[in-house]
Protein backbone atom coordinates (compact mmCIF):
# COMPACT_ATOMS: atom_id res chain seq x y z
CA UNK A 1 0.00 0.00 0.00
CA UNK A 2 2.83 2.25 0.81
CA UNK A 3 4.65 2.25 -2.73
CA UNK A 4 0.89 2.74 -4.42
CA UNK A 5 0.49 5.29 -2.16
CA UNK A 6 3.80 7.35 -2.51
CA UNK A 7 2.83 7.79 -6.42
CA UNK A 8 -0.70 9.13 -5.98
CA UNK A 9 -0.88 12.98 -6.51
CA UNK A 10 1.20 15.45 -4.92
CA UNK A 11 2.27 12.73 -2.51
CA UNK A 12 6.66 13.42 -1.63
CA UNK A 13 6.77 10.78 1.09
CA UNK A 14 4.40 8.11 3.13
CA UNK A 15 4.97 5.91 5.94
CA UNK A 16 3.00 3.27 6.95
CA UNK A 17 3.31 1.58 10.67
CA UNK A 18 1.28 -1.23 12.04
CA UNK A 19 0.11 -0.07 15.25
CA UNK A 20 -2.29 -2.92 16.40
CA UNK A 21 -3.18 -6.21 14.92
CA UNK A 22 -5.96 -8.61 16.16
CA UNK A 23 -7.34 -11.86 14.63
CA UNK A 24 -9.93 -9.73 11.82
CA UNK A 25 -8.23 -6.60 11.52
CA UNK A 26 -4.96 -4.72 11.42
CA UNK A 27 -4.67 -1.47 12.62
CA UNK A 28 -1.93 1.20 10.24
CA UNK A 29 -0.99 4.50 10.96
CA UNK A 30 -0.04 6.37 7.68
CA UNK A 31 1.70 9.70 7.54
CA UNK A 32 1.68 11.24 4.36
CA UNK A 33 3.49 14.62 3.01
CA UNK A 34 3.43 16.06 -0.14
CA UNK A 35 2.38 19.56 -1.94
CA UNK A 36 -1.83 19.35 -3.26
CA UNK A 37 -2.45 15.91 -2.37
CA UNK A 38 -5.34 14.88 -3.79
CA UNK A 39 -7.16 13.14 -1.51
CA UNK A 40 -9.43 10.91 -3.72
CA UNK A 41 -6.69 9.59 -5.20
CA UNK A 42 -4.96 8.77 -1.47
CA UNK A 43 -8.89 7.07 -0.38
CA UNK A 44 -8.82 5.29 -3.32
CA UNK A 45 -5.58 3.29 -3.28
CA UNK A 46 -6.56 2.77 0.36
CA UNK A 47 -10.03 1.45 -0.51
CA UNK A 48 -8.37 -0.89 -3.14
CA UNK A 49 -6.05 -2.42 -0.60
CA UNK A 50 -9.54 -3.66 1.77
CA UNK A 51 -8.54 -0.71 4.37
CA UNK A 52 -10.62 2.58 5.31
CA UNK A 53 -9.94 6.06 6.60
CA UNK A 54 -10.99 6.50 9.99
CA UNK A 55 -9.83 9.55 10.83
CA UNK A 56 -7.42 12.62 9.58
CA UNK A 57 -5.75 14.28 12.88
CA UNK A 58 -3.77 16.54 11.27
CA UNK A 59 -3.44 19.05 8.16
CA UNK A 60 -1.08 21.46 7.72
CA UNK A 61 -0.95 24.33 4.48
CA UNK A 62 0.79 27.67 3.96
CA UNK A 63 4.13 28.86 2.96
CA UNK A 64 5.10 28.08 6.32
CA UNK A 65 4.68 25.09 8.32
CA UNK A 66 4.03 25.40 11.68
CA UNK A 67 5.10 23.22 14.60
CA UNK A 68 2.31 22.36 16.91
CA UNK A 69 3.25 23.28 20.82
CA UNK A 70 1.87 21.76 23.92
CA UNK A 71 -0.51 25.03 25.63
CA UNK A 72 -2.40 25.03 28.80
CA UNK A 73 -5.84 23.90 27.40
CA UNK A 74 -3.68 20.80 26.33
CA UNK A 75 -2.98 19.74 29.80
Amino acid sequence: MAEKLSVSTGVLGVNCTVSEVDQETQKIKITIEGNMIDYDSVSDVIAESGAVVHSIDSVSAGKTLVEEVETPQDR
